[in-house]
């Protein structure tokens, strides 16, 4: 679906630079040296669409049809050092941005499955490993429980939005519309999960010996 990428190019070049320079603060927490920093950056911005290429047989992967995504995000992470002292202030704009990309690399994933005729289930899987995998590797990585495994609606804004978008181009409406009504409902819903701290039942099991 050509046009419909051309839509989400310029959010997704946005979005993909936003999680190369958190990924590349999250390095300087743990005293990554620069390579560290520029491969933290890559990985978790380029991951979740690896990570699905390689599950669905998608040859080949986004970054090495398209190398320039390893400058850009090798790039920007790079450039996060000269300008941590500033960037690190701007915490609730790359929480804006990160949901942009959480949406967009979610309808990215599902056009990829749906170019292969996948099934229903494995679109929104595609999506949802596109949208969230990244930032799973960065945290593993990092040696932190992964955002995804926490209680934090994340995951489920990935599924909300692909269900969304699937289904409107499943009924033959408008990939303009479908997609501007997926990007907005999965966005104000992330933002409105952060804001009113929304979560997931947590499972707490603590063993008694006694």
């Amino acid at each position: 679906m050509p046009h419909t990428e051309a839509l989400l190019f310029p959010l997704a070049m946005i979005a993909l630079v936003a999680e190369a320079m958190t990924a590349a603060l999250a390095a300087g927490r743990r005293k990554m040296d620069w390579l560290g920093v520029a491969m933290l950056g890559c990985v978790t911005a380029l991951g979740g669409g690896s990570v699905r290429d390689v599950l669905l047989g998608h040859y080949p992967l986004w970054w090495v049809k398209s190398p320039y995504l390893l400058l850009l995000t090798g790039g920007a992470a790079l450039a996060t050092i000269g300008l941590a002292q500033f960037v690190h202030r701007f915490h609730g704009i790359f929480l804006v941005l990160d949901a942009i990309g959480l949406v967009v690399f979610t309808i990215m994933g599902c056009n990829v499955a749906m170019s292969m005729d996948q099934p229903f289930l494995i679109v929104v899987v595609a999506g949802m490993i596109t949208g969230c995998v990244g930032g799973v590797i960065r945290d593993v990585l990092c040696n932190d429980v992964p955002l995804l495994f926490r209680a934090e609606l994340y995951a489920s804004v990935s599924i909300v939005t692909g269900l969304l978008y699937i289904g409107g181009i499943k009924y033959g409406l408008s990939p303009d519309v479908v997609i501007a009504a997926a990007v907005v409902v999965g966005f104000v819903f992330r933002l409105l999960a952060i804001r009113l701290k929304w979560e997931m039942p947590k499972f707490v099991f603590e063993r008694d010996d006694h």
